[in-house]
This record gives structure tokens, sequence and C-alpha cells, in this order.
């Protein structure tokens, strides 16, 4: 039996296939798997945002996002997601911005909330009002022990779509990054390994006009920007493939506790091994000396970079397509919204 779908993004990230959020390219997957499956996958998100099913666009403020702009694209969204409720039958909604408890229906209807960032980085009202209807659901294990006391969460790890990326054997000498350009992200240390190992670096990723994300880039990415250090922007589909097949390593030098890391998966299916920080998912994703190295600072990093090459691009894309399928998370979410959909009402017989 076919489902519907009701899928809600973050109110200031658009939908495409360019797009730097996780939380993003994991709503896209599933977008897409749904409507491959034959089921119907309806989308709101940003206006500009691209789908494979019925996009609902909400209109929010552009430019510098600061608390008022979240304010009124809060508001926008709860206005539409009421709306589209009383216009189309659902028979899940599944929900992934950090501020989800904003615009939470008013209703019992049957909603699963996937946990993009770390915990803590939610605000306690996420978790304390919440009805029995909500499914929680952590993207790793790590983060799932991680859940506030009394909470309880499902796990449906992330995956990628193997499909898109391919092992190269003509790797050349750059290393990349790629991620949103925040101080999180930590790719001024990517910089200081990339220096200290004497390699080009290229940086790929959005930098979103949040003020501090904004500051970060000017101050700390910008000044350092030369013919061997490139920041080239947002890059998708056969460009990100490319970028990361011709790579040495992927570095993700990341300060926060990293839940998931699609791009390191995205790395390892194109053969490509990851030199990352130990931080949250990422000591699940990679198995050290063996699809990549895992290390404590930028000093370390540096020193592992020329090591990449003793790793076996084969062994890489093997462990990805064992274990990083997007098809394999999407199975894994189709399967939870059947066990939440309420059966259909069979109309009782009228006995004459």
């Amino acid at each position: 039996m076919s489902l519907t779908v009701l899928s809600v993004g973050f109110p200031l990230a658009r939908l495409s296939t360019r797009t730097a959020g996780g939380a993003e390219q994991v709503l896209a997957m599933l977008d897409e798997a749904l409507v491959r499956g034959g089921h119907k996958s309806i989308v709101l998100a940003p206006t500009g945002s691209a789908c494979s099913g019925l996009l609902i666009p909400a209109q929010v403020p552009v430019g510098v996002l600061d608390e008022n702009a979240k304010r009124q694209a809060r508001s926008v969204f709860k206005k539409l997601l009421d709306r589209t409720l009383r216009d189309y039958r659902i028979d899940v909604i599944h929900m992934h911005g950090l501020d989800f408890y904003e615009y939470l229906p008013d209703c019992d209807m049957p909603i699963v909330v996937s946990l993009h960032l770390p915990l803590i980085w939610y605000s306690p009202e996420a978790f304390r009002f919440v009805k029995p209807s909500v499914s929680f659901v952590c993207v790793s294990e790590s983060q799932a022990k991680t859940a506030p006391a009394g909470v309880r969460v499902r796990v449906v790890p992330n995956g990628v779509d193997l499909h898109s990326f391919h092992v190269s054997r003509r790797k050349s000498g750059y290393a990349v990054v790629m991620s949103r350009v925040c101080p999180e992200k930590g790719l001024h240390l990517a910089i200081d390994a990339a220096e200290k190992a004497d390699v080009d670096l290229t940086i790929a990723g959005s930098v979103f006009e949040y003020p501090e994300h904004r500051k970060y880039y000017d101050s700390m990415i910008a000044p350092r920007l030369n013919s061997r250090i490139r920041f080239i922007g947002p890059v998708g589909a056969a460009r990100k493939a490319h970028l990361l097949a011709g790579a040495r390593c992927l570095l993700v030098p990341s300060l926060a506790p990293e839940t998931s890391s699609l791009v390191a998966m995205e790395a390892l299916a194109s053969g490509t091994p990851v030199i990352a920080f130990r931080s949250g998912a990422l000591t699940e994703i990679l198995a050290n000396g063996r699809t990549g190295f895992l290390v404590n600072d930028a000093e370390q990093m540096a020193h592992t970079i020329p090591r990449a090459g003793a790793i076996s691009w084969d062994e890489c894309r093997r462990v990805a397509e064992q274990r990083f399928s997007s098809d394999r998370m999407a199975a894994q979410y189709f399967d939870l919204y059947r066990s939440l959909r309420r059966p259909e009402k069979i109309p009782e017989l009228q006995v004459a």
C-alpha cells in the first residue's frame, strides 16, 4: 500500500542538489526514494527549493538570517503546515528542522522527527512537551547515547546515494574539505594541516548569511586563500563526485560532536580515504588505518595526510557499499512510516 509523506525542512535552508546541510540532503534522498517507490511525497521547504515530489514553497526572509528572520520563517512554516494538513490526506509527517517544535502541528497525526544535530543544540522545549504521536529518530548510535533522560529514540543511520559516486584510478595531490562554513566545522584547522603538510587544499561549501558564519569566513578563511588554498563555494551532483574521486583525501576537522557525516560516507564511496578528528559518529564511520585515520588535532592531521596513499581505494568503496547505502536508510524509514500509519477505517455494513 502506498504512503503519503509530508516532509518538513528547516525554514531557512533551501532544498537542492547543491545543499551543504546534512538534514537537507537526507530529506532530498527520502523524497526521491518515495517518488521512485510509487509513494506520494509532499515537501514543505523555502521558495527556490527543488524536489522530486510536490513542493509547498514557503516565502521566507532572505539576506541576513538573524533572530527576526528566524521568527518570520517559523511563522510562515506554521501557517503553511496547517494549511497543507487541511488540503491533503497525509499518512505521516516527517520533520527535519532544529526548531521543529516551534511549528509542530497541533494534531494527533503520526510525526517523525529526525534529530540531525547534536542533541545539546536543541532547546529543552523540543523534548519537554511532545505528544505521544511524535517519534524521535537519531542518525547514529553515538548520538542516541546522548538523549535526555526519559526521551525515547530509535536509530536510523544516514546513508548516501552510492550510484552517484565512483572510484577514480587517477588520484590528484590535493586534499579537500566540504562543509558549511562556520566556526564549529573547523575549516581553519584544515588550512593549518594542509599548510604544514605542504599540500593543496580545496574548500567546498556554503557560507550562509548568519552573522557568525559570515564573520568566521571573512576573518578566518578569506585572508588565508591563495593559489594553493582555494575556496570554490557549494558543489553538487557531478562536480562533487569528481572532486571527491580525484582527491588524495578528505579532511574533516570538525569541532562539534558530529552526529553523522554524509561527506565522509561520500568520500569512501569515491574510494577516497578520510582523515577526521575523533568527533562523535566519525568514530563509527571510519575504521582507523583501514578507511582513513582518526586524529586529535591539526598537527596530527598534517602528519597523517602523506599516509593517505597507503589506504586501499577499493576497500573504502567496499565498506561504503556494505554500510552506507541510502536505499538501506530509506527502507528503514519506510518501515517506520508503515508502522506508525493508522489503519483505514472500514465502513460498517448496514443491515436491512
